[in-house]
C-alpha cells in the first residue's frame, strides 16, 4: 500500500506530556478533597478526554454527580492552561520522524481527545517547524475516538482514502480509532499503553522507536 497521509495521535505518541497531565490531574484532586493517584495509574486512564479522566480518576464510592465532574473539569482545563508544557516535550525521534515525512511528500494531521485550544497549542508550540495540514482535538459537536468521524474527515481534507492513511497512536482508543475508519493501526511503545493492549485493539504493526516508521515506510512506500 502507498500510504498518502499519516494521522498522529498526539499525547503519548507525538509528545510525553504523563508528567504535566499527571501534576495536574493531582493538583484538582487534592484541592477538593480526593486521593491523588501515581504516575502509573494515571498512564492507565488517559487517552479519553479530559472529562473522562477525571469521571475514573475519582474512587467508585465518591458521591460526586456530573456536576461536581464539570466542576473539577472546569479547574483542570484552567490549571493545565498554566502547566501543560512544564514537562512536555516532543519524544526522542519525532523530529526527524516528521522531517522524512516531509521529505517523502506524506501528508500530516493529529487528531486527539485531547481539549481542542490544548491539541492546536500543544502542536504549534512543540512542533512549530513542521506543518500539520489538519489539527483536531476534541470538541463539542465532534464525537471523541474512538468514534471514527474526526479520522474520517481528517483523511478527506488530506484527500487521503482511509487505505491510504496510516493511523499512529499508543493505546486502545487509537487502534479502534483506525480500525473503525479503515485505515492502518500501527501502534506505538513509547507511549502509555502495553503492547498487549495495542494488539488485542487490533494493531497491525508495533514499533519501539519512530525511526522504525521510517524504516518500515521506506520499504513498504515505494
Amino acid at each position: 500500500m502507498n500510504y498518502k497521509a499519516v494521522i498522529f495521535d498526539l499525547d503519548g505518541t507525538l509528545l510525553d506530556s504523563l508528567q504535566d497531565i499527571a501534576n495536574t490531574l493531582n493538583s484538582v484532586l487534592k484541592n477538593n478533597g480526593l486521593p491523588v493517584l501515581t504516575i502509573d495509574t494515571v498512564r492507565n486512564i488517559v487517552g479519553y478526554g479530559m472529562r473522562e479522566l477525571i469521571r475514573k480518576a475519582i474512587p467508585e464510592d465518591h458521591p460526586g454527580d456530573d456536576s461536581f465532574i464539570a466542576k473539577l473539569w472546569k479547574e483542570m482545563e484552567n490549571h493545565y492552561a498554566e502547566s501543560w508544557m512544564l514537562n512536555t516535550r516532543p519524544y526522542a525521534g519525532i523530529p526527524e520522524l516528521l522531517d522524512w515525512l516531509d521529505s517523502a511528500d506524506i501528508r500530516k494531521g493529529v487528531l486527539s481527545n485531547k481539549p481542542d485550544r490544548f491539541t492546536k497549542l500543544c502542536v504549534t508550540t512543540l512542533l512549530p517547524h513542521w506543518t500539520f495540514e489538519s489539527v483536531i482535538g476534541h470538541m463539542p459537536l465532534l464525537n471523541r475516538k474512538p468514534d471514527p468521524e474526526g479520522a474520517l474527515e481528517m483523511a478527506s481534507s488530506m484527500e487521503s482514502d482511509p487505505p491510504e492513511t496510516l493511523f499512529i497512536g499508543d493505546t486502545d482508543v487509537d487502534m479502534q480509532t483506525a480500525v473503525a475508519a479503515g485505515m492502518y493501526p500501527l501502534g506505538v511503545l513509547w507511549g502509555f499503553r502495553s503492547a498487549e493492549e495495542l494488539i488485542e485493539n487490533g494493531a497491525k504493526k508495533l514499533v519501539e522507536t519512530p525511526l522504525e516508521i521510517i524504516t518500515w515506510l521506506s520499504q513498504n512506500n515505494p
